[in-house]
């Protein structure tokens, strides 16, 4: 039986639906881009793949956990997975790929604009990448599972020093989405409060990673069990593009060579 941190949403766990509609929404706004050679770049346990593979002629999926690796290739025979800890990408020839996708990963990425580089690299000219990332604008704790955070501005500057073309959007949420966002919000805000010496700032990220996933889930749990159904009602399609990067949960960044 598969063991999840709060940073890998699954469909499996009724409390994480929330954020693993959001997550797989990120999907269905990127159909529209996807054509001929897929990457994807941290495919976790697969998410997309349904989606999108049907969209393109060849899909490479890396990530770094072997064991999830194994059971996607089982699943998706039709699918290129590969273990891969980057950057770089290993093995993958310059001017290789139509399309990349990559949804909650440069987050996790040390090197954030060696990243970049890369998908610049193993993009064919005219190429377009779809990359998402939380909105650090949205964020309400610090997450020690990730290096960093963006805000629109920080995220499309460091784009632009690599890629011609960059447009920035965000996955906001209707009102579903939003009043679940509150809730979660002043909980969150109710664990905080005990944080007087700020030390969830302060401590090295490692020493945060498991009293974080602990209250993350119990909260999860909490919120799941006292509203009124509102979490298990959310959708994916509660989720959408807008404009205004600033106000959205998550950056939704399109950069093309």
């Amino acid at each position: 039986m598969a063991t999840y941190t709060t940073e890998i949403a699954s469909d499996k766990i009724p409390s994480d639906n929330p954020i693993h509609q959001r997550l797989l929404q990120a999907y269905y706004l990127a159909m529209p881009s996807i054509k001929g050679q897929l990457l994807e770049l941290g495919c976790g346990e697969g998410r997309g793949v349904e989606l999108l593979s049907p969209l393109a002629d060849g899909y490479v999926a890396l990530d770094k956990i072997g064991e999830v690796i194994e059971r996607l290739q089982q699943k998706y025979p039709g699918v290129d997975f590969r273990q891969a800890v980057f950057p770089p990408f290993k093995g993958l020839a310059e001017n290789s790929f139509d399309t990349i996708v990559s949804f909650q990963v440069i987050e996790h990425v040390k090197e954030d604009k060696a990243f970049l580089e890369e998908i610049y690299r193993v993009l064919k000219p005219g190429g377009k990448a779809v990359l998402t990332t939380p909105n650090i604008k949205k964020t309400l704790t610090r997450n020690p599972w990730h290096v960093r955070e963006y805000t629109a501005q920080e995220l499309t500057q460091l784009a632009q020093t690599i890629f011609p073309k960059v447009t920035m959007k965000g996955v906001g949420g209707n009102h579903k989405v939003m009043a679940y966002y509150e809730q979660n919000k002043r909980a969150v805000e109710k664990i905080t409060r005990f944080d007087i010496f700020n030390l969830q700032y302060r401590l090295p990220a490692p020493l945060l990673r498991i009293p974080y996933d602990i209250l993350n889930r119990l909260n999860r749990n909490k919120l799941n069990t006292a509203n009124t159904g509102l979490v298990a009602e959310i959708k994916h399609t509660d989720y959408v593009l807008i404009d205004e990067a600033d106000e959205a949960l998550d950056l939704f960044l399109v950069v093309e060579k």
